[in-house]
């Protein structure tokens, strides 16, 4: 099997145990949480289409597949409580509406729980970014 082939088969083994812990959280919590939408003007799918696809979509979950290329930034969006689970290294700087920054530097593999928040975003590295956005429908408690 070449290098390139077992990375693939890595990465997908770690997708898929995040989708089992996530699929557990979402069973367990499923009766408190009340299905939300987005509201298009905030929504990364309508101001960054470009960047954000959907990947899976329910009642109680919205996955979104985030590619950027360095230098790359965001338009001002929101985000409900949400997984991220990086697919590479990344760097990148999030600005939020109270005219504050803030640097996040990811590897691949690492996931992170991100509570609910609004910003922009700027690739501040010298790689693109690749990562998976798991984000929750209803309250986060």
């Amino acid at each position: 099997m070449s290098q390139t082939n077992r990375r693939v088969v890595r990465v997908m083994r770690a997708l898929r145990r995040v989708a089992l812990a996530l699929t557990l959280l979402l069973t367990g919590a499923a009766c408190a949480w009340a299905a939300s939408a987005s509201s298009p003007e905030v929504d990364p799918l309508h101001t960054d289409g470009d960047k954000y696809h959907l990947v899976f979509e329910n009642q109680l979950v919205r996955v979104l597949r985030y590619h950027d290329e360095p230098g790359a930034i965001t338009h001002p969006h929101h985000h409900p409580c949400f997984v991220l689970y990086a697919l590479a290294p990344f760097k990148r700087e999030l600005s939020f509406p109270d005219g504050s920054h803030r640097m996040r530097e990811f590897h691949a593999g690492e996931a992170a729980w991100m509570p609910a928040q609004s910003h922009a975003g700027h690739n501040t590295g010298d790689t693109p970014t690749e990562a998976l956005l798991f984000e929750l429908k209803g309250p986060c408690g």
